[in-house]
């Protein structure tokens, strides 16, 4: 069964879709539902998806297909079905996630009443360019996350602003879990702080004396520094995501 703001995307892109022969633009289906921010679109559109309503083609610009509606499978669908090899699957966004006895305290995190389920962090904020972490530190709001995301060591919570980083799995509105550290693994996805005033979530690799910051969407270049230049705050180790 979908929400009603599921049904009426779907709807509004069904009919974009039927009017016009192309998808609508993600500004149009923000202002159809009323919504604030695109991430909300992206949450309902991943939503549609995985419910076998909605696909994504892939290396095409806005191009979204209806594949049924609710209750019914339109002749869409079967040509579709028919038509289209199975995409195969991207690069599978897999944290590190740690299971067992929580009973150490974490700086930075506070326990629930059920502290063997879950735990509260510190919610800094969105990653923008031009702010260090710290500056992006709100005043007192929080996530709460399962405590089997979280090891040892200090962690905290930031939400994820644009969409360089979809081919992970990490979209646009998504809140990562970081656990603070200066250091990583070649390849681990990690918050960098680049010329001490830029932000961003990339995965690190190391080449020679460089440091490349790659991003996980073809339309996105990778980004090559001297090693002086970048410095890690934390390591991914896990994503929460809210589906309206």
């Amino acid at each position: 069964m979908l929400t009603r703001k599921q049904h009426e995307l779907l709807t509004f892109i069904d009919k974009h879709l039927r009017n016009t022969g192309f998808s609508p633009s993600f500004e149009e289906m923000k202002e159809a539902l009323n919504l604030k921010s695109k991430s909300g679109i992206h949450r309902l559109i991943t939503a549609l998806e995985e419910r076998g309503f909605l696909k994504r083609r892939a290396h095409r610009a806005r191009a979204l297909e209806v594949l049924r509606m609710p209750d019914s499978m339109g002749p869409r669908a079967a040509q579709a079905q028919a038509a289209q090899p199975a995409a195969p699957a991207g690069p599978a966004f897999a944290p590190n996630v740690i299971r067992g006895n929580f009973a150490q305290n974490l700086p930075g995190a506070v326990r629930t009443a059920n502290d063997a389920a879950a735990v509260h962090l510190p919610l800094y904020g969105r990653i923008a360019a031009g702010l260090p972490i710290e500056a992006l530190r709100d005043g007192g709001d929080s996530v709460e996350v399962p405590a089997a995301l979280l090891g040892g060591g200090e962690h905290y919570a930031l939400e994820v602003a644009g969409d360089s980083m979809e081919g992970a799995g990490i979209l646009d509105g998504d809140t990562v879990i970081i656990r603070r550290g200066d250091t990583a693994d070649n390849g681990a996805i990690v918050v960098a702080l680049v010329d001490e005033n830029e932000v961003t979530l990339k995965r690190l690799r190391r080449r020679g004396n460089s440091i490349a910051l790659e991003a996980a969407n073809p339309r996105y270049e990778t980004r090559i520094f001297g090693p002086d230049r970048v410095k890690v705050q934390g390591r991914l180790v896990g994503l929460v995501r809210r589906y309206h």
